[in-house]
């Protein structure tokens, strides 16, 4: 089975390509630099990939080819079983991608936590998904599949939840160059809320002020975050109100600093930004995800995720999706995670990944605050 990786030669790219070849895929590395692509096979090519899915010889192939021809990146994309699309930001170059794959016939999943973007593939895939008869899956990265496929856990625990909450606990994550020019660009263009049963523009506030996260001696003050579980989670878990929110202290000084700066200032100082975080700093990262929800009757359920090393998280987040993609096919259409992926079982499967899980339903859970 082949997977074409679209962005393969990029930090989050490289390490998609690696574990897929390590779960004995063939993989397409494509994109629009040659030499990275090429430069990337060859350092493929010097690794033992792992027992082949489908008995045939696990392969590496190359196409270079950009989003502004699409007729070229459709014909790129045929013949493969999924696209994996990590190329970003996903608001400028994303949608020419997702619009390919179905015009070639191809599932697709991406790496994207750009929420707007998420929202976007919602409203405008669907339908032309549904009619090639493909599954198409956005934020299928580490910030989204544990906190959508747990929240979807929390959420069949309580009759009728009246509030759910997801909110991460994350330190020393060294963010990646892409990383930070598309937070950059989420962070500013504008948010949705989902309150009172639909989606709404968000103005970044929130009505929690702390949480508290097991392991912290005091409730952790918390901001907004433009979380795409804002998009995904109300599609599989009724609810009448869901936030998504964040440890404050992730919004370093320097990192306000650059929200404050010209656009173009910006493009400048991010382009001088290494690619990403060494091994020893990546593995470093590391997160908890609490979601908790509230139901009409006042009981709570409360879940609890524990994990590092993000990007690491995402390359086996990933290939573990295309395989369950391809054994067990979901139904066509855009879905997020826990309507593509059986929950509880793709959480169990994260666990011998350096992940741990618990959900909870006591009266006394700690709730947020």
């Amino acid at each position: 089975m082949a997977i074409t990786v679209y962005g393969a030669s990029g930090y989050t790219g490289r390490l998609v390509a690696a574990e897929l070849r390590r779960r004995g895929f063939s993989v397409v590395l494509a994109g629009r630099d040659g030499d990275r692509l090429r430069a990337l096979a060859t350092e493929l090519a010097d690794t033992e990939p792992g027992d082949s899915v489908d008995g045939r010889k696990v392969e590496i192939a190359t196409r270079q080819v950009g989003v502004e021809d699409p007729a070229a990146l459709a014909d790129a994309f045929r013949g493969s079983d999924v696209v994996v699309n990590v190329a970003g930001p996903f608001a400028l170059v994303g949608e020419p991608v997702v619009r390919a794959a179905i015009e070639a016939g191809v599932h697709y999943l991406d790496t994207t936590a750009e929420q707007l973007f998420v929202k976007k593939v919602f409203d405008e895939f669907s339908g032309p998904a549904q009619n090639a008869g493909v599954a198409v899956v956005p934020s299928v990265g580490f910030d989204i599949v544990p906190g959508d496929l747990l929240a979807n856990v929390v959420g069949s625990r309580v009759e009728q939840a009246t509030d759910l909450l997801v909110a991460y606990d994350v330190h020393d994550w060294d963010m990646s160059r892409g990383t930070v020019r598309s937070a950059f660009g989420a962070l500013t263009s504008g948010t949705f809320v989902y309150s009172d049963g639909g989606w709404r523009p968000g103005d970044g506030t929130t009505p929690y002020e702390a949480v508290t996260f097991p392991g912290n001696v005091e409730p952790t003050p918390v901001i907004s975050w433009a979380g795409p579980e804002v998009i995904t989670v109300p599609r599989h878990v009724p609810t009448d109100r869901l936030s998504v929110v964040i440890n404050a202290s992730i919004v370093t000084p320097e990192f306000a600093q650059l929200l404050q700066l010209p656009a173009e200032t910006v493009a400048t100082i991010i382009d001088n930004l290494a690619e990403g975080p060494d091994d020893t700093r990546r593995a470093a990262a590391r997160f908890t995800i609490v979601a908790e929800a509230t139901g009409a009757d006042g009981r709570r359920a409360r879940g609890v995720l524990h994990a590092s090393d993000i990007y690491g998280s995402t390359a086996v987040i990933v290939a573990e999706a295309v395989r369950r993609l391809l054994a067990q096919p979901p139904r066509a259409g855009v879905l997020s995670p826990a309507q593509a992926f059986d929950a509880a079982s793709f959480l169990d499967f994260l666990v011998p990944h350096g992940y741990s899980w618990d959900v909870q339903t006591p009266a006394d859970a700690p709730a947020a605050q």
